[in-house]
This record gives C-alpha cells, sequence and structure tokens, in this order.
C-alpha cells in the first residue's frame, strides 16, 4: 500500500485584508485543492493495513504506548479536519450567495477565512478552550500529527511485513533440522547440537511472540534528521544470531550424514586394516619360533599379541552404526583409523626385526655360492684348502642351529681364499675373466 503524501500548506491568515473577487476565489481554489489532499491523505492514513493491524492486536510494551498516544493523535486529526471542513464550507456558501459578490459578501468572505477554525479539544496539541486556530496553524498542526501517526503505523507494519515471515521461514527449516538430527542421534541431552537445536527453537517461539506484540521494540529509526516515514529498518540481530547458530547445526548434522553414509565403508577398511596387522603379527610370532630353532646366538625380540583395546573399540564402534549413534561414531572413527594403521605398521617392523637373522644367513648363503660360481670359472674349485672353507661355511649355514657369527667367519675366510686362489701366476694365463 502506498503511503499517503504530506498536506500542502493553508491561505487562511488571521490578519488578512478584504478580498477582491479574483483573489476570494483564487484564495477558494487553493483551500480546496488543499482540503482534497488533507483528505486523500487521512483516508489513505485510515485505510493503511499498518493501521488496521494495531487496532486489532494484543500489544504490549512500547508500541502498546506509543499505539496508544496515536489513536488520540488521530481522533485529534480528524477533528483538525472537520473544523477546516466548516471554515471552508461556510466560506463556499458566502461565495455562492451570487456570482458577482458585494462589497459586504467579500468583506464577510474575508472575515471567514480569516478568523480561523473553531475551537478544539484540550489536550490535543492544537490550542485550550475557546481559542481559534489559523487555516495556516491548522494544516501546520494537520502534517504534524499526521507525520508522528503515520511514523508508527508504517514502522509496526514494516516490522511486522518483514520478521514474523523471516521466522516462520526459518522455524520451518530448524523443524527440518531437527527431524533429520534426530534421525542420526543428534538429540538433546545426547548431543551439545541437539541441545541448542532446542535453545533455537525456544528462542524463535519467544522472538515471533515479541514481534507481534511489540513490534516497534524491533525498529531500529534512521534518526531525527530522516524525512521519509517510519525511516529505519527492522531489528535483525537476534534473527540473525538464531540462522547464524542454526547453519552451524546444519553443518554439523551434515557431517555425522557423511558418518552415516559412509560408516560400512570404513568399518570394513578398518576389519582389514586391523586383520592384516593381527595376521602379520601371527607371522612374526611364527617366524621368531622359527628363528630361534633355526639361528644360535641371536637376541631375537619378543613379538606382542593383537590390540585387545582397538579390538575392542572397532566392536564399539559397530555397535555404534548399529544403534545409529553417529554422532559418537564419528570420532571413534577417526581415532581408529589412525590407530589401526599404527597398529599395522607396528606389526610390520615386528615381522622385519624377528626374521633379521634369517635375513642375515640367507644373505651369507648367497655370498658363499657367489664366490663358489667364481671359483668355478677359474679353474680352482678342486683347491683343497678352497673345497675344506667352502664345506665348513656350507655345513654351518645349512644346518640348524646355525651360528652366524661362527658361520659370517667361515664365510669370510672362503672369500679370503678364493681371492688368494684366483691371483693369477705368473705365466699361466688365467686371470679374472
Amino acid at each position: 500500500m502506498g503511503v499517503p503524501g504530506p498536506f500542502p500548506g493553508s491561505a487562511g491568515r488571521p490578519d488578512a485584508p478584504v478580498l477582491d473577487r479574483e483573489e476570494a476565489d483564487r484564495a477558494l481554489a487553493r483551500l480546496g485543492a488543499e482540503y482534497e489532499a488533507i483528505e486523500t491523505s487521512l483516508s489513505a492514513l485510515q485505510d493503511h493495513a499498518g493501521r488496521r493491524l494495531l487496532e486489532g492486536a494484543d500489544l504490549s510494551g512500547v508500541t502498546k504506548e506509543r499505539w496508544a498516544q496515536t489513536e488520540r493523535s488521530l481522533a485529534v486529526l480528524w477533528s483538525l479536519f472537520d473544523a477546516y471542513t466548516e471554515v471552508l464550507s461556510a466560506a463556499r456558501e458566502v461565495r455562492a450567495r451570487r456570482r458577482w459578490p458585494s462589497a459586504a459578501d467579500l468583506a464577510e468572505l474575508s472575515e471567514v477565512l480569516g478568523r480561523g477554525a473553531a475551537p478544539v479539544a484540550v489536550g490535543d496539541g492544537a490550542g485550550g478552550a475557546g481559542a481559534r486556530i489559523g487555516l495556516a496553524e491548522l494544516v501546520d498542526r494537520l502534517t504534524g500529527l499526521y507525520a508522528r501517526s503515520l511514523d508508527v503505523i508504517v514502522a509496526a507494519d514494516a516490522v511486522w511485513s518483514a520478521l514474523p515471515a523471516r521466522i516462520d521461514l526459518l522455524a520451518e527449516e530448524l523443524r527440518r533440522t531437527r527431524s533429520l538430527a534426530h534421525s542420526v542421534g543428534v538429540r538433546p541431552g545426547e548431543h551439545p547440537a541437539g541441545d541448542d537445536l532446542e535453545r533455537i527453537t525456544q528462542e524463535l517461539a519467544r522472538l515471533r511472540s515479541q514481534v507481534i506484540a511489540d513490534p516497534l521494540a524491533f525498529w531500529v529509526s534512521s534518526g531525527a534528521g530522516s524525512a521519509a516515514p517510519g525511516g529505519g529498518r527492522p531489528d535483525t540481530v537476534r534473527y540473525d544470531r538464531a540462522a547464524r547458530a542454526l547453519e552451524d547445526i546444519r553443518r554439523e548434522v551434515a557431517a555425522v550424514l557423511d558418518v552415516r553414509q559412509d560408516a560400512e565403508r570404513r568399518l570394513m577398511l578398518l576389519r582389514d586394516v586391523l586383520s592384516r596387522a593381527d595376521r602379520t603379527l601371527t607371522e612374526a610370532r611364527q617366524a621368531r619360533g622359527e628363528v630361534l630353532a633355526k639361528i644360535a646366538a641371536s637376541e631375537v625380540p619378543a613379538v606382542s599379541g593383537p590390540s585387545t583395546v582397538l579390538h575392542e573399540q572397532l566392536a564399539a564402534a559397530a555397535e555404534y552404526r548399529r544403534r545409529s549413534q553417529w554422532h559418537r561414531l564419528s570420532p571413534l572413527l577417526d581415532s581408529l583409523e589412525e590407530r589401526a594403521e599404527e597398529e599395522l605398521q607396528r606389526a610390520r617392523a615386528s615381522l622385519t626385526a624377528v626374521t633379521a637373522p634369517l635375513a642375515v644367513r640367507a644373505e651369507l648363503r648367497g655370498r658363499l655360492d657367489a664366490y663358489r660360481a667364481r671359483v668355478v670359472r677359474h679353474g680352482v674349485a678342486a683347491d683343497p684348502l678352497l673345497v675344506e672353507r667352502y664345506d665348513l661355511a656350507r655345513r654351518m649355514l645349512w644346518s640348524a642351529p646355525c651360528d652366524l657369527r661362527a658361520a659370517e667367519q667361515a664365510v669370510w675366510r672362503y672369500q679370503e681364499a678364493a681371492a688368494e686362489a684366483m691371483v693369477p701366476q705368473a705365466g699361466d694365463g688365467r686371470g679374472e675373466p
């Protein structure tokens, strides 16, 4: 609905001289146009949606107080308008007597316009009982009361037009979020976000109730310098704070939803990682037994068993998933994934540590066979010293338990003898190929 415009200024003055016919006609024309503008503005104000809402609302606080003042102002506005109407009607009646008014008619017309309006009720801001009001002053008072009344009506209507609808939309979004949150275990008393949802729900209900009852408490004026009716804007601080809090919760619920959708895959991967860790530890324990049986005089580290704590937590995670306690499952999965990977690395390191002696024995066997092949290529494999040292080293490396230190010395002595045997003799033509 459009906002009515301001009133035009009045031509009536209490000290005005006697008008001639043309001046009288011009004055009446101006007053008629002024009258129509005032009537249009007052009618628009009377029909304003904000006024009708205020009139039927159960108000409180600052709005109740200011609307009571505005209702009194509206009554005075119509009283002033009625007084203006009486002056204009009396003036028109005098002018309508004759087409060409006599001097007496013009004097009476000038006197009617000059003396102004009849007195109005005390306390309306227009003067005390018995005081008459010049038409210019009457219009000024009409304009002031009109502007203050319109300011209240427009401000209340602006708040009611803006905030309740936005609050209702946010409340609907809140209901959807609560339903989704409950489905993933985010409930009051069980999750902080569930408690926050309850607080936001209560805050929106309070906010809506207060906005409906006291809209002017949620109006931020643009200052005394603003000439526009209802100059200012609705105060949305509390609404904006609730909207931001709800958005934070929506993100948290979305994260929990991601956990729900990805939970089975992550649980399967966790079971696989822990299973590999357990198998690796089992292999390490078996390898340790083999090392102890096959390798003598070697320090073999002990091998621990599977992590009971991790398996218990994995079982707890599966239970959380079964009960749809996604908000508890999420942090537990994050922790388990990191610790399960550490467990697998620990198992692999344990296997490497316990099989180190077997790796050393394999390396010595490979070195012995490599030197044996070289002496064969040089044609000195039948050398008695080489045969003796090779057989000794081979017996040590292929017997159980194997003394790695002694076997290493035997292999070294064979290498030393082989190196001397493969040195070419003067004039025999043999040498390294």
